[in-house]
């Protein structure tokens, strides 16, 4: 479930990160328009773009911020827990060996 929810978010900084590319671009193609009206629209999509950059920043962060508090939390447990966490991973070894089997 973790794994899909990574993916996904991964999916969705890529995607980003070409949305802003694109809009770039069409900024620069549309650069020799000259009229009131494509200016102002080129004004607020380079300040929504602006925006854009900070928040997947900021989203970058905490993402990297939260992989390595749950890193941090499993070596702490799988340190206190060490006979714990041999029996938790040799069931899913086992549970994964029986799955495995079945084809």
């Amino acid at each position: 479930m973790t794994e899909t929810l990574q993916h996904t978010k991964d999916k969705l900084m890529d995607d980003l990160h070409q949305s802003i590319a694109d809009a770039e671009e069409m900024l620069k193609l549309t650069a020799n328009e000259a009229s009131e009206s494509t200016v102002k629209l080129r004004e607020r999509v380079r300040d929504r773009m602006s925006k854009a950059r900070v928040e997947l920043q900021h989203l970058q962060q905490a993402t990297v911020e939260k992989a390595k508090a749950a890193g941090q939390a499993t070596d702490v447990f799988v340190h206190e827990n060490p006979w714990k966490s041999i029996g938790i991973a040799a069931g899913m070894g086992l549970v994964v060996g029986l799955l495995i089997s079945r084809r």
